[in-house]
């Protein structure tokens, strides 16, 4: 999953984006409200979180616009602020849940995690497929029980794909989602990601769409 932080004060951009990449997010991230607001319009995140009082332009401001422009993405508010109405102008704006500084990095992720599961239709921690087992809150997945031994890469490969479970979803959008704008991408390697993956889990989850991408189907929707 890839996200974008758009926080003003450097050492707490600093800690959300150690904290998110260590949980295994890909991250990009702002330090203002004009390049957070450009990198949200035009690059594909599964979430975004964003500081309300931004320099340049105020993380309002942003959020609306993102929203006329028809982004979607779920948006977790950082605010200092402590008035109620604050907080629903934020909401109203088109904010998906805040958090109130000074907060705790746990408590930020955890929001994150549920925002990412709640627009992907999932309501629990864990995403299932037959014996598959994808837990979001540990960054593991497992097999019959077993734990996988998976690479950053391979596991945002197959979280990627859970969290999309039925849809067909391409190589170029597994890439934007699998690298940030800084990397050198290349979509030949989402092929040896999946025969890995493939390999490692034992089990024929993961279908080819030739000429369109991959697709894990729910055990439930095998048509």
């Amino acid at each position: 999953m890839r996200i974008l932080i758009v926080e003003d004060d450097r050492d707490l951009n600093r800690q959300l984006v150690e904290a998110t990449t260590e949980a295994g997010y890909v991250v990009d991230h702002a330090f203002d409200g004009e390049e957070g607001h450009f990198l949200g319009d035009t690059e594909p995140y599964d979430a975004v979180i964003l500081d309300i009082g931004l320099p340049q332009m105020d993380g309002l401001t942003v959020l609306e616009k993102w929203r006329r422009d028809g982004r979607i993405m779920p948006v977790l508010l950082l605010t200092a602020r402590d008035r109620w109405s604050d907080k629903v102008a934020g909401i109203d704006a088109g904010a998906d849940d805040y958090v109130a500084k000074p907060f705790h990095i746990e408590e930020v992720l955890a929001r994150l995690r549920a925002l990412i599961r709640r627009a992907a239709g999932h309501a629990s921690s864990e995403i299932t497929c037959g014996p598959l087992r994808l837990d979001t809150k540990t960054s593991k997945a497992a097999v019959n029980g077993t734990t996988l031994k998976l690479t950053s890469h391979e596991f945002r490969l197959l979280s990627y794909l859970m969290h999309h479970m039925d849809e067909v979803v391409s190589r170029t959008e597994l890439v934007e989602h699998l690298y940030d704008q800084d990397f050198d991408r290349d979509s030949n390697t989402i092929e040896v990601f999946v025969g890995r993956l493939r390999k490692k889990m034992g089990i024929d989850l993961i279908e080819t769409i030739r000429g369109m991408g991959y697709r894990i189907k729910s055990q439930d929707n095998k048509a």
